[in-house]
């Protein structure tokens, strides 16, 4: 048998990043107030994905973190269909709580629609720009070079291409004026600051990472990630 510490890390992360995605778009069914602005339930844990996307990015590549990012699209398209056909299913005449788990769980098609295009488009254009940023880093000096910057670059960009597709697709025209701008400025200023935050975090997960797998392809010279 294999000894765990011969093993890459990239299957656990990838474990991780899909749990974290397919709970996230669960609890996003219900609106929250803070003040005078309306999010959703994601806004708590899905910040997470972008971190563990990061992660991807920079130590496994593109490929590998879009292989990630499909394999989750997949996973919270099957969970959807799942959830859809449960509520569609006959419910036992002892069972009297449909109209609750329709009422919870129940998926508009507009909301699951702009939450699976939104992670597409989000995820794949900040892993894209985490690998670009992280390419460029190695022929220059300066703020390019800064693994800070490009966590945030990357994500400054592919939140806010998330959360625009998102908000547009399934809330445009029900929440309106400034209802629905604050949903989409509030939403999208959490998501960012919550990497900022986390950023010591990341940043040293990302360099434990990567010097556990650079060990890792000394012992295995493969790629670890294929």
């Amino acid at each position: 048998m294999q000894n765990i510490a011969t093993r890459s890390m990239y299957p656990l992360i990838l474990a991780a990043f899909i749990a974290v995605l397919v709970i996230s778009n669960v609890v996003a069914v219900k609106l929250i107030v803070f003040g005078p602005f309306t999010v959703d339930g994601g806004v708590f844990l899905f910040p997470l994905v972008y971190i563990m996307g990061d992660v991807l990015s920079e130590v496994y590549g593109f490929k590998a973190a879009r292989r990630a990012i499909f394999m989750g699209f997949v996973m919270s398209l099957v969970a959807t269909l799942t959830i859809m056909i449960v509520q569609i299913s006959p419910p036992a005449p002892e069972w009297p709580n449909q109209e609750a788990y329709e009422a919870v769980l129940g998926f508009v098609p507009r909301i699951v629609a702009a939450s699976l295009i939104a992670y597409v488009v989000g995820q794949l254009t900040n892993a894209w720009l985490m690998v670009r940023l992280r390419d460029r880093a190695k022929e220059r000096t300066g703020i390019l070079s800064k693994l800070w910057f490009r966590l945030i670059g990357s994500t400054v960009a592919g939140q806010l291409v998330d959360t625009l597709v998102f908000c547009t697709i399934a809330f445009y025209g029900m929440l309106l004026g400034w209802t629905f701008w604050g949903y989409v400025a509030l939403g999208y200023f959490i998501k960012v600051i919550a990497e900022v935050v986390l950023l010591p975090v990341t940043t040293r997960v990302i360099v434990w990472v990567r010097k556990r797998e650079d060990n890792l392809l000394k012992i295995q010279p493969h790629n670890i990630a294929q």
